[in-house]
């Protein structure tokens, strides 16, 4: 007789707990930066554990890792859950690696009940979502959602190591692991991962049903001024940047995301030169974060940006250039997956509400090949990419057993 598949939890949390070993910082975090030996120690655990229970193990040309349970028609293309086990370099033990060990914990389920799904399903650990080490982040679901990779080998890490060099010595250090072609066709995939933001714990909701993530888009704004000496400089005579790029901070911060909910605007970083203590600066550069998950109102906060600045810089007598140094669009998940995740969510009879992801996750560039969705649970104080990252046990616990059931039915239509 058939068992119904259970999430063992303590398994799980105790897997947490071994993977927040590898790597440990002092402070109770991890540091487990992609392509390092650290990460290379995370994944060889994955794949022993993988082969202890009987699963196939492979990894792409990237080092993507996937480890493949079958289903009763292996001639159908398998549905993917997943996240990734590499962290920030001071980061937490279960951005990423929560989903990761969630997903390997639902196919031990599976395989703990003797259950069958109609298709295979595959766990993936993502290579290099961080992009901590190496930039740009998200490489290796990029890179299987058919971005061009070429450019990338050659890339340079924060520590001086090539990233072409890093990724051969990755998928070398499995051996055993049989290496697939970049890319593939699958049925689906089903990320989870923990919030990254307060609004679930705050609500005191254990799971959040995500249905879209905002596009990105990153602008640096030059305005360029006239340097004067601070004491002898009357105010008729300034050509002040700084009084520029305040009053143009002040006047978006007041209208951007006052106006619009699911809007977000952040300045992160600010210079001026000659960077004098006693010199009005000749110029001053800021970066600005813009997020929306709609495409037209990104555009259209971009062109406040650009005007507010434009107009800002204009009434000090200065002149200003923004220029766009990235652009992410955003993606709606499949309507079909997360009504398949809302309805494990009912199944389960857990309280929930759909959200937007404010940051960008590898299901984003998935969810351009193959139908979609996410499952978020709350961490405390919203904190991430941060030592102190931290989910209630019941949580994890939580999510697991959601995404476990939406996997059983995406893998097993009606």
């Amino acid at each position: 007789m058939t068992l119904v598949p259970e999430i063992d939890g303590e398994r799980l949390l105790g897997r947490l707990d071994a993977f927040a070993r590898i790597g440990a910082t002092p402070a109770g975090g991890v540091n487990r930066q992609a392509f390092s030996a650290e990460d290379r120690g995370a994944r060889r655990l994955l794949a022993e554990l993988a082969k202890e229970r009987g699963f196939a193990v492979f990894q792409d040309g990237i080092a993507n890792l996937f480890i493949r349970r079958d289903g009763v028609d292996a001639r159908l293309p398998p549905l993917l859950i997943g996240s990734h086990l590499d962290s920030q370099p001071t980061g937490g033990r279960f951005d990423g690696a929560l989903g990761t060990l969630s997903a390997f914990e639902a196919l031990e389920a599976l395989e703990d009940a003797q259950a069958e799904t109609r298709m295979p399903i595959e766990v993936v650990a993502w290579a290099n979502e961080e992009g901590s080490r190496f930039a740009p982040g998200a490489m290796g679901s990029m890179a299987f959602a058919g971005t061009d990779v070429a450019a990338w080998k050659s890339i340079v890490g924060s520590d001086g190591a090539c990233l072409g060099t890093e990724i051969e010595a990755t998928i070398a250090a499995l051996p055993e692991a049989g290496l697939r072609p970049l890319g593939m066709s699958i049925s689906g995939y089903i990320e989870l991962h923990i919030e990254q933001g307060p609004s679930l714990e705050q609500e005191r909701l254990p799971i959040g049903v995500v249905t879209a993530v905002q596009g990105t888009r990153w602008l640096e704004v030059s305005i360029e001024g006239a340097a004067g000496h601070a004491g002898t400089t009357a105010l008729a005579y300034r050509r002040d940047p700084m009084v520029a790029a305040v009053a143009a901070m002040r006047r978006l911060q007041t209208t951007i995301m006052p106006l619009d909910s699911r809007a977000r605007f952040t300045v992160g970083r600010v210079a001026a030169q000659p960077g004098s203590i006693n010199a009005i600066p000749q110029s001053v550069i800021f970066t600005v974060d813009i997020r929306h998950p709609q495409p037209e109102r990104l555009e259209a906060i971009e062109a406040e940006v650009r005007q507010v600045c434009a107009a800002e810089a204009g009434a000090q007598h200065c002149s200003a250039v923004i220029g766009r140094s990235f652009d992410m669009p955003g993606a709606a998940f499949s309507p079909d997956m997360v009504k398949i995740v809302e309805e494990a969510v009912r199944s389960l009879r857990l309280p929930h509400k759909q959200i937007i992801s404010g940051a960008f996750h590898d299901a984003l560039f998935l969810a351009r090949v193959a139908p979609a969705a996410m499952i978020f649970v709350p961490c405390r104080d919203g904190l991430s990419h941060n030592e102190a990252e931290y989910v209630e046990p019941a949580h994890a616990v939580i999510g697991a057993r959601v995404l476990l059931q939406a996997a059983i039915a995406a893998a097993s239509p009606r």
